[in-house]
């Protein structure tokens, strides 16, 4: 038999249609999940609710104080038209350099920085008023008390120190301090100011003068943390942020829950910036200031000795007047002397920086700026000076780690070269302007060595005077300029909005109302989906989907079987006979023309096949077809109870042992409930049930079966547990699987894909049986159908016992009966005593 071709088309059927019922059910599942709950919802919702209110209630409110401040920029390529070359590097990426202004934004928002501010404002000690329901009230410098503790004994703190303080109205206090690891301590104060010592430092109370003295007793609350544990707090909650891309301006922003204290925090921010700026400016001034003040001292013993040699000289040689009639010659010797001594004194000054420079005590100095005739090294020095100084600025609050660091340090090695470079070459070039001066010099010399030894000796010195005038001279200008440099420093920012309370943060109420309710909304349904999620038995169609694609062909409602298990009656249109009307009619659909053998089987026992399978064989009965029902559960027969057979009547376990002593037309009963139902019950139960049904016996039986009867119905065994239906299978056009709510675990229906997926049938299909319609669960699926006049509600009882595993079939005891009890809407519980066979 072609499978695949006698398959495929009602399963597609049947799973389209099953696509389309879930996708249209799935509102529908919610809206009746919420209806079916709404306790739950309710309760959750108002749980949320008031955890909200409670959480709002202690929560401090916070707001936002912002200002904005200007920060000088200086960009160290546009200086000079003379650093033309460098600028061409800085530009096409050889030298990295970062921006100024980036720089100055990531300082603002240094811990170091921060820290400062927060010991300059004894920001490290919080004191809040106590509420005795809601949070605590910041109360920066409006507390009747001031408490103090000095920052340099808070920077050792390991933990924070807890204050309770209860301040009377007679201006005693009475004060609980906790800290470390469980260590406590009151005291009792009757004046302030007034002080506690603890083991880790001394707590100072000082009235505060700018509040009046309560009328009652107040409770505060303080706590004195670590400077760096409230700067990296602070620092976390500063934003700094530039206000455009074309400006140097800077907006600062911190939340605060006191507006007062982020005003205070950013003016003090701004100030200790820039007196750190300043610091850092005011270096260079000073290296050279101390440059100048050395080569002053030793430029004057020069001057002084080279004076007292002239004196001497004088007193020795009886001279009393040095200066006589010069020649023509010795005029013009004295020009190029004295341009020879300018030359000499710059040169003087380039080896004198050029030591300095390389003197390895001096590497990570600013060089001194003395002033030089060449503009180009004077302005190769500025750049130097500014990158040194930006490097300890950023060295201050980080490391050399840092790639901003050590990209200065490339520049600053480049311009360190550069320098000397420019320095070799301004001697290179003194040098030969002193050689060409000498030159001319020497050749006046001749013309003047004809006169006396004395006034020769008295020129020389005089020249040796007049150089180190000159150079002293020139160092005492460039120390006033120095002086008024140090007098004139600018500060690098300035306040140009001055900071306030822009806006409010939260807590936000409405947002988190909204939220609570939707976690309201959330927690029932994360319930319920987890409750749903451990069930391990099947309760509805919903489940069974889930695991497998198998089509589903019927769902069957829980019966009352007080009155027997056959609840399908002709000429009626309840809800049982409707059932199986639809069943009847999906498996019609999906048998193919010459086939009609439906075979029942199961997971487990205590599943309903018997039930089924005779209550399906009467309804196509009804129809005026010929149905035949086989009892092939011969290890324990079912349809005996169902249609309330005799236990020890023979059946077709006798014919297949011995065809010939009990020929099949004497085993075949005709039912009472119609004359075209005829039941072939099980029969003795036999010792090998496995090889009676292997037999060829069974295939010719079914064969001249079939040319009889227009359906035949074969009730076997739950396959999970034995082999036999999965033997039956080869005589069966298609195979009816029964699952039970809330029996048939969900596991079993990976054994229905093992089915489908070995072949094992030519057709497989699943009916639901025993649907409890008085449950609220199942009523969004089924509540729609079935309306005749009256509500159902289904007990359906089961006695069904099967001993599969140990010792069934034969020689076993019979599992005990059970029976359940259930609700009918419209009777009232009744004991169900047939069901389950």
């Amino acid at each position: 038999m072609d499978t695949t071709k006698t398959t495929s088309q009602p399963q597609i059927n049947l799973n389209t249609q099953q696509e389309e019922e879930e996708s249209f059910f799935d509102l529908s599942k919610i809206l009746f999940m919420v209806t079916l709950h709404w306790p739950w919802f309710v309760v959750s919702i108002i749980i949320c609710l008031i955890a909200a209110f409670i959480y709002l209630r202690f929560q401090t409110p916070i707001y936002n104080v912002s200002g904005s401040v200007l920060i000088k920029d200086s960009d160290n390529r546009s200086r000079n038209a003379a650093m033309s070359a460098m600028s061409d590097m800085l530009d096409i990426g050889y030298i990295a350099t970062s921006h100024n202004f980036e720089n100055e934004m990531e300082i603002l928002k240094t811990r170091t920085l921060v820290k400062e501010v927060v010991n300059d404002l004894n920001l490290y000690v919080s004191t809040y008023y106590k509420q005795s329901f809601g949070y605590k009230i910041p109360c920066y410098k409006t507390a009747p008390v001031i408490i103090s503790f000095p920052s340099g004994v808070a920077e050792n703190l390991s933990s924070d120190i807890d204050l309770t303080v209860n301040y009377k109205k007679d201006g005693s206090l009475f004060v609980e301090a906790s800290y470390g690891k469980g260590q406590f301590k009151t005291q009792t104060i009757k004046k302030l100011p007034a002080n506690m010592s603890l083991p880790v430092g001394t707590i100072s109370f000082t009235k505060n003068d700018s509040v009046a003295t309560p009328t009652q007793d107040v409770f505060l609350l303080a706590t004195i943390s670590s400077p760096n544990k409230v700067a990296s707090s602070f620092a976390g909650n500063l934003n700094v942020v530039p206000l455009s891309e074309t400006t140097t301006i800077a907006t600062l922003s911190v939340h605060e829950t006191v507006p007062q204290r982020g005003i205070d925090f950013i003016n003090r921010l701004v100030d200790d910036y820039n007196a750190d700026a300043n610091e850092v400016k005011n270096t260079v001034a000073r290296r050279t200031a101390d440059f100048i003040n050395n080569r002053i001292r030793v430029i004057n013993d020069e001057l002084s000795s080279t004076e007292g040699q002239i004196a001497s000289y004088k007193q020795r040689s009886g001279l009393v007047n040095g200066a006589s009639d010069a020649s023509v010659a010795i005029s013009q010797k004295a020009t190029y002397d004295n341009q020879r001594a300018e030359t000499s004194t710059q040169a003087n000054l380039a080896q004198s920086l050029k030591e300095y420079i390389n003197n390895p005590s001096n590497k990570d100095d600013v060089i001194p700026v003395v002033g030089f005739e060449d503009q180009s090294l004077n302005s190769t020095i500025n750049q130097y000076n500014d990158l040194v100084l930006e490097r300890k600025r950023l060295l201050q609050t980080s490391s050399e780690a840092n790639p901003v660091v050590q990209r200065l340090n490339e520049q600053i090695g480049a311009l360190h070269s550069s320098v000397n470079s420019s320095i070799d070459g301004t001697l290179r070039g003194l040098r030969i302007q002193q050689s060409n001066l000498s030159a001319q010099a020497g050749a006046y010399q001749s013309r003047i060595s004809s006169a006396p030894i004395q006034e020769k000796q008295i020129i020389s010195m005089d020249r040796q005077q007049t150089i180190k005038s000159d150079l002293y001279m020139m160092l005492l200008q460039k120390r006033e300029e120095n002086v008024i440099t140090l007098a004139a420093t600018a500060n690098n920012g300035r306040m140009i909005e001055t900071p306030r309370m822009s806006s409010f943060v939260g807590p936000n109420s409405q947002r988190i109302y909204l939220i609570a309710l939707a976690v309201g909304l959330i927690i029932p349904f994360l319930i319920i989906w987890v409750i749903e999620s451990l069930k391990y038995q099947i309760e509805n169609r919903d489940d069974i989907r889930k695991i497998t694609d198998v089509p589903v062909v019927g769902e069957l409602p829980l019966s009352n079987t007080k009155g027997g298990s056959i609840v399908v009656r002709e000429n009626r249109n309840e809800l049982n006979e409707e059932s199986f009307r639809g069943l009847r009619t999906n498996l019609l659909f999906m048998l193919k023309e010459g086939q009609k053998v439906i075979q029942f089987t199961s997971t487990q026992p205590s599943e309903g096949k018997s039930y089924i399978a005779g209550n399906l064989a009467v309804s196509l009965a009804f129809l005026d077809k010929k149905v035949l029902i086989i009892g092939l559960d011969i290890r324990k027969p079912g349809l005996n109870k169902v249609f309330n057979l005799s236990k020890s009547m023979l059946g077709i376990s006798n014919y297949l042992s011995s065809p010939q002593e009990y020929p099949i037309d004497s085993l075949i009963q005709t039912s009472e409930l119609s004359k075209n139902l005829d039941i072939l019950p099980g029969g003795v139960i036999p010792p090998n049930p496995t090889e009676l049904v292997s037999r060829d016996t069974l295939d010719k039986l079914m064969v001249d079966l079939r040319a009889k009867y227009d359906y035949i119905i074969v009730d076997t065994a739950p396959i999970a547990m034995v082999t036999d239906s999965d033997i039956i299978s080869r005589i069966a056009d298609i195979c009816v699987y029964v699952c039970r709510c809330d029996v048939t675990p969900k596991a079993a229906l990976d054994y229905v894909n093992k089915l489908k997926i070995d072949k094992k049938f030519d057709q497989l299909c699943i009916v639901i049986n025993g649907i409890d319609l008085s449950k609220r669960k199942h009523t969004y699926k089924y509540g729609y159908g079935y309306g005749y006049g009256k509500s159902y509600g289904y007990g359906y009882g089961y006695g069904y016992g099967y001993g599969y595993g140990y010792g069934y079939g034969y020689g076993s005891k019979k599992g005990k009966k059970k029976s359940k009890k259930s609700k009918d809407s419209a009777e009232p519980k009744v004991e169900a005593t047939d069901s389950k066979a």
